[in-house]
């Protein structure tokens, strides 16, 4: 059982939590991006550089993640690869990915690059605050239980 991190865009506030549990669970960690991550070096968790590209991160994490695994992710391409193997996908805002919601996941976000595109929408996601770090460490920690059952 390992946790992936799509590490590049992932915030540093989940990084840290993340290594925490790792540590209290005694669970394998990976971190995956293609920049240099400042991580200390610790028992249980690794950093895998790629190479600069277009989803290399991406495709080195679904062709490593195995079943019982948890991929930490705001990638929802990479998340709709994940669900479709059966592997339980979580992004930093605690928001499960699941059978049920990542084909409107994908839509939406399909919709809005659309948008973007022609110059109909610009900016990104809602400030990343208290209350989704509480969610994100809530889902962590209800994974973690489970997964350790």
């Amino acid at each position: 059982m390992t946790i992936w991190i799509d590490a590049d865009a992932c915030p540093v506030a989940v990084r840290d939590m993340v290594l925490r549990a790792s540590q209290r669970t005694a669970t394998a960690l990976v971190f995956v991006a293609n920049s240099p991550l400042p991580i200390a070096t610790r028992p249980l968790v690794k950093t895998v550089r790629v190479s600069q590209g277009f989803d290399v991160a991406d495709n080195y994490i679904s062709q490593h993640v195995e079943l019982n695994d948890l991929v930490i992710t705001q990638d929802i391409p990479l998340a709709a690869e994940i669900v479709e193997k059966g592997i339980t996908a979580l992004n930093p805002r605690g928001e499960l990915y699941t059978q049920e919601n990542i084909r409107q996941r994908l839509a939406m976000r399909n919709f809005a690059e659309e948008l973007r595109s022609i110059g109909q929408m610009s900016g990104g996601p809602n400030k990343f605050a208290d209350k989704e770090k509480q969610a994100f460490a809530n889902a962590l920690d209800r994974w973690l239980q489970n997964s350790k059952k």
